[in-house]
Formats: structure tokens, C-alpha cells, sequence
């Protein structure tokens, strides 16, 4: 791979306001500039080694996302073309290009807005042990990658360290109230149905997915990323077979390899062998291709 790795930007000419797991964000007063890096985390550690591409797939996949759904609901992008970013922006356009978004800034909702349409992860360990997901009762008898019956809202909390813990709605609606909740909930599950008939028709079962919403004057806005291999489970489907986990174009690869090792999953993390970030690349490549039917701008 002869992309150049991005592990962090260092821009000191500008004010710093969270630094992600994969993500740098900048504040620019009323407006945000979101840098996608090319570090890659696995059980809520960042590992040394970034992954040629991820941060440039991820940001164009978002990018085909907010234009596929738009009229839907508002987002948070303004513009991902460098040449519009303001003037103190310019002399870090080689490393923008490609990576990047200027976003509204807006007040985040406390709350991720997961979806399911498949059983799968932290969803398919609840639904064994109380045949439910989220306080969600589900039908007797489902497998390990089923789709299930309808596709369901089961959102989570965001936790600044550690794992986000699953809750049901009625948790959500003490902390927004009924009525935001009902929105994100509907709006959640419709942008998930589109997406996922769109992209079965590509070759990819989206699984699950995650969204984030924020208020900008009290209108609700679609923020974060959207629909990408780190925000969902894209599984090949011409690979699919029910009753086992699927094999996917995302990191579950990388995190399949961090469980041969004798690791504790605490940092530091082990370095990764080169077939390994090679192979991590070419599916977030493939996905990506899937998807848009295009190549990804490498240059």
C-alpha cells in the first residue's frame, strides 16, 4: 500500500475540540471541521498501526450517504470540497483533501441511535439470554445473523470510556422526552430501510447501524458519520449463511486477529502484521466499491 498512513493531525493554529478514536475534530466557532484519520480501534483501545484508505472510505462513504438520503432529514454537512474551507484552513489542504468535512456545529443528542435488521453482536448475546434486544420481546427460535421480523430501534448510551450500555426506549425518553425520541426512533428506522434495500441490491447486507442526531436552533440534524463500515455491520451477501457470524467488510477482522493473540485488550495495543492492515484495507476499498459502483479517488 502506498498510501500515506494518517495517525493524527497536530493543526496548533486551531482550537482542538475532541480528539475520537478514529476522528479529530476543530472548532471553528459555529462550525466544525471533522478530520477521518487512519487509526483504527478494536475493544475500545486505538492500535498502533493506522489502515491505508479507512479514513478517506469512510469520509466518502458518509459523503454518498448525506447525498442519498437528502430530504429525508437535515445534516450537519456543509461542505467536504477543500477549496470552499476558509483561509486558515488552506495550507492543510494536502492532508484535508479527501478526509474531511466542515460541518454546523450543533448540540448532540445524549443518546446513539442504533438499529437492527439483523441479530447480531451485543443483540443476538441479549436475545439468547432473554429473547429480547433492548426490552424489544422477539419470537422464540431465531438464529445467530437472522433477519428479524421487523427492523427494530435499540438505542444505546454514549459513554465517553468504555463500551456504550444498550437501553431500552423508555430510558431515551426520560432523557429527551417522548416526542424527540419518537422522531429520532422513526427517522432512524426509515433511513436505515432505504439504505439497506439500496445496498442489497449492491451485494451488502447492512446489519445494523448507527446514527447520531444534534439540535442547531431546535431543528433536529443528522450528524456524525452515516452508514459506514465502522458505524455498521456490512456483511457480503453472497456470503451470508444463518446461524453463525458473518464475515464482514469492516474491522471484525482485525478484532478476529486480536483474539489469537495472548492479549488482555487493555492498552498498549499489539502491533499489527502487514497482511493484516493490507487485507483490513482492500474490504473498507471493496466496500466502498460496492456501494458507489465507483473507485475510490486514491489520489
Amino acid at each position: 500500500m502506498e498510501e500515506q498512513i494518517l495517525l493524527a493531525t497536530d493543526y496548533k493554529d486551531l482550537k482542538l475540540f475532541r480528539r475520537g478514536k478514529v476522528r479529530d475534530v476543530y472548532d471553528l466557532g459555529d462550525r466544525l471541521l471533522i478530520v477521518s484519520t487512519d487509526r483504527i480501534s478494536c475493544f475500545d483501545v486505538v492500535l498502533p498501526n493506522g489502515i491505508p484508505y479507512k479514513g478517506k472510505v469512510l469520509t466518502a462513504l458518509s459523503l454518498f450517504w448525506f447525498d442519498f438520503i437528502k430530504g429525508t432529514v437535515p445534516h450537519h454537512l456543509i461542505t467536504a470540497d477543500v477549496n470552499e474551507y476558509p483561509k486558515e484552513l488552506q495550507k492543510y489542504k494536502k492532508e484535508l483533501q479527501g478526509r474531511s468535512m466542515l460541518v454546523l456545529k450543533t448540540k448532540p443528542l445524549p443518546v446513539e441511535c442504533v438499529v437492527r435488521g439483523y441479530l447480531s453482536g451485543s443483540g443476538w448475546k441479549e436475545y439468547k439470554e432473554k429473547q429480547s434486544v433492548c426490552g424489544i420481546k422477539l419470537p422464540e427460535g431465531l438464529k445467530d445473523s437472522d433477519k428479524l421480523p421487523t427492523i427494530i430501534f435499540t438505542p444505546s448510551t454514549k459513554e465517553n470510556k468504555g463500551h456504550d450500555i444498550n437501553v431500552d426506549q423508555k430510558y431515551v425518553e426520560m432523557l429527551i422526552g417522548k416526542e424527540l425520541t419518537d422522531k429520532i426512533s422513526r427517522l432512524s428506522i426509515e433511513i436505515y430501510s432505504m439504505a439497506s434495500d439500496y445496498a442489497l441490491k449492491k451485494g451488502i447486507i447492512i446489519a445494523d447501524t448507527k446514527f447520531e442526531f444534534g439540535l442547531s436552533n431546535n431543528e433536529l440534524v443528522l450528524i456524525d458519520e452515516i452508514l459506514t463500515p465502522d458505524s455498521s455491520r456490512f456483511w457480503p451477501k453472497d456470503q451470508y449463511k444463518l446461524g453463525q457470524g458473518q464475515p464482514s467488510f469492516d474491522k471484525q477482522f482485525v478484532r478476529d486477529y486480536l483474539e489469537t493473540l495472548d492479549w488482555d485488550k487493555n492498552p498498549p495495543a499489539p502491533k499489527l502484521p502487514e497482511g493484516i492492515i493490507n487485507k483490513t484495507s482492500e474490504k473498507y476499498l471493496d466496500a466502498y466499491k460496492k456501494i458507489t459502483g465507483k473507485e475510490l479517488k486514491t489520489k
